[in-house]
């Protein structure tokens, strides 16, 4: 075991499991179910569950990309690093800067369900009071930044039982909820659903995957945390894709189950919280409240991997003198990134408090997905063609290294850039300004950096890679 020096990560750490179960809490399947699928049913429609699959289809090539990068470096900021050394520092910094953006803004699309299923819990009428919802979504937030900033393994113990309570949950619901659709369901199921039919032209699907693209979202915290994993340039992309099937189903099962069950006006009427109502539906009396608890636990649980996923950014960015060196400061005892932990809460926490007196949950909720969905389909397709291009030696030696080191990550990447450049026409200027104008912002620190000669910058670039990292010249399958 590598020893640790001042200034480093806790090497180690985290395991297997504890790599699933963190690209699993990073996607919170039951908050990304409770609080997104009021958007996205306003978006497309009975088009749900076909949106979730065409868009979880490419994401599994953007988790290959990444499984397959983490094998060439071991590095805190991931595809920050990856793609800087692939294609070339400019974009592997913007690919930096859209994590940090995304996990920023996500404090308010996060911490706003955290406060309202919460009370929602004692009262259902106190979910969409505005004050007090801030005000518990806070005293969570603040809660998880502590938690992440006293050290890893305890993130990791939490880490366990909320996503295990919430995981076991979920998975008996789904059950549950196969049984009523098909005895008890008002609408009738229809395989059109899975279909391009009913999306009504080109526009009506890139906009369902925009929103399709911020459920996903998350699995990669495992490769922000490959410093801190065993087998580290294994371990975190096998625990990214395990957890991209997993809450891949789980989404498939519950939008159907909710397009049978719940008519359009009661899923825009719970907009917070759709799960609570469809688990009253699935099992009168307890269910909503059982439900409800799943998606506080989830919220709680992707508000933590979210804090870990942006502190390690900041940490890689800081070391290489992309940002200020403080934020690479480790805190000698807990051994994490203290002054980036506190940045970000304060930041984030500001944030969270001033955008829900701007506007209502609702609208507060449809901004930040969508302007997310921007970003994440950014630094996502830049990870998908980082991946052909370093392992571009490979990818014709045998058709197993062409599927998932060359074809299936591309399909990712022009799936995600050509959603992003096709949807832009139709959002809101709000959502423009949040998406793209916090992306501008980074400009003025990459260019600030590149001045004074961050050696990020001047790094020479991968030499493609020629053999396997285990010595297996040919294949490159995991």
């Amino acid at each position: 075991m590598r020893e640790n020096q001042a200034g480093s990560l806790d090497a180690n750490v985290l395991g297997r499991f504890d790599a699933i179960i963190m690209a699993i809490a990073g996607v919170a399947p039951g908050y990304s179910i409770a609080a997104s699928t009021a958007v996205l049913v306003g978006t497309v429609g009975f088009m749900g569950p076909a949106a979730l699959l065409w868009c979880g289809i490419p994401m599994f090539g953007i988790a290959w990309a990444f499984a397959y990068l983490g094998r060439t470096q071991t590095n805190a900021g991931a595809s920050y690093a990856w793609v800087a050394r692939a294609i070339h520092p400019f974009f592997g910094y913007i690919a930096g800067w859209a994590l940090l953006m995304s996990a920023t803004i996500f404090m308010v699309a996060g911490s706003l369900p955290a406060g309202s299923v919460t009370l929602g819990l004692f009262n259902p009428h106190w979910a969409n009071n505005t004050l007090g919802v801030t005000l518990v979504g806070a005293l969570w937030f603040i809660m998880m930044a502590i938690m992440v900033m006293i050290g890893i393994r305890i993130t990791a113990r939490a880490q366990w039982v909320m996503s295990s309570i919430e995981v076991g949950i979920l998975v008996i619901f789904s059950v549950l909820a196969i049984i009523h659709s098909a005895v008890g369901g008002k609408i009738p199921f229809s395989w059109t659903w899975f279909g391009f039919g009913g999306f009504h032209g080109l526009k009506g699907f890139v906009s369902g995957a925009l929103v399709a693209t911020f459920y996903y979202w998350g699995w990669d915290v495992s490769a922000n945390l490959n410093e801190e994993t065993k087998d580290a340039k294994r371990t975190p992309g096998r625990g990214g894709l395990w957890g991209v099937l997993v809450v891949f189903l789980l989404f498939e099962v519950f939008t159907v189950a909710t397009n049978v069950t719940l008519p359009s006006h009661v899923i825009s009427a719970n907009s917070a919280n759709v799960l609570a109502v469809l688990g009253q539906a699935i099992w009168p009396g307890v269910g909503g409240r059982i439900l409800t608890v799943a998606v506080m636990l989830s919220t709680i649980a992707t508000l933590e991997t979210t804090l870990i996923q942006v502190t390690r950014s900041l940490f890689a960015m800081g070391r290489d003198r992309t940002l200020p060196g403080g934020f690479a400061r480790i805190h000698p005892a807990w051994k994490t990134p203290w002054v980036a932990s506190v940045a970000v809460g304060l930041v984030s926490l500001g944030l969270f408090v001033t955008s829900n007196f701007i506007g209502s949950i609702s609208t507060v909720m449809t901004d930040a997905i969508n302007a997310l969905g921007l970003q994440i389909a950014i630094y996502y397709g830049l990870a998908g063609l980082a991946v052909v291009l370093a392992y571009r030696k490979l990818v014709l030696r045998s058709f197993a290294n062409f599927i998932f080191v060359g074809l299936w990550p591309l399909v990712g990447t022009v799936f995600l850039l050509g959603v992003l450049v096709e949807v832009v026409g139709g959002l809101s200027g709000t959502t423009l300004w949040v998406g793209f104008g916090s992306m501008a912002l980074g400009l003025i620190p990459l260019a600030i950096y590149w001045a004074k000669g961050s050696r990020y910058f001047h790094e020479p670039f991968f030499a493609a890679v020629s053999d396997e990292p285990n010595g297996e010249a040919d294949e490159v399958v995991v």
